[in-house]
């Protein structure tokens, strides 16, 4: 799988996780990987179980459900640099993100994608380096391997 810079966002100001949800999916849409029903399918699957991972990262992916939307194995990446909170509403913890994935994956290669990002992301410095690129470039360069 690769990552494309036309499904790289830079620089967003987004007031809701749902929106940061949306803006991930459309990229997804966009890059000819899901159809448009897709991105309800991944706000879905946060509601039911986030997809917060820590260290200022999220990776919304749709539900079981949503996998016919598929077309092909895709991710997207949306910077986030002010953060935004993806919470429960009914928590008191904010769980700020700078970094969203969004994941599309055929069968079951998703898991292995979000395995990747996830071991990539365990070590803080590399979300920061992805959370202050200025080009698409430096995020498919720091993300080079991952989904291999």
């Amino acid at each position: 799988m690769e990552l494309k810079t036309n499904m790289i966002k830079l620089d967003q100001e987004v007031p809701t996780r749902d929106q940061a949800i949306r803006i991930a999916g459309q990229l997804l849409v966009d890059g000819g990987c899901v159809e448009p029903d897709y991105i309800d399918s991944m706000i879905a699957r946060n509601n039911d179980v986030s997809t917060y991972m820590g260290n200022f990262i999220a990776i919304p992916h749709g539900t079981d459900s949503g996998k016919k939307y598929i077309k092909e194995t895709g991710i997207s990446v949306v910077q986030i640099p002010m953060g935004v909170d993806f919470s429960d509403p009914d928590e008191d913890q904010e769980q700020l993100v700078t970094v969203v994935f969004g994941i599309a994956g055929k069968g079951n290669e998703h898991l292995n994608i979000l395995s990747q990002i996830a071991l990539f992301c365990s070590d803080v410095s590399n979300v920061a380096k992805i959370a202050d690129a200025k080009y698409p470039d430096e995020i498919i360069s720091l993300l080079q391997g991952v989904g291999n």
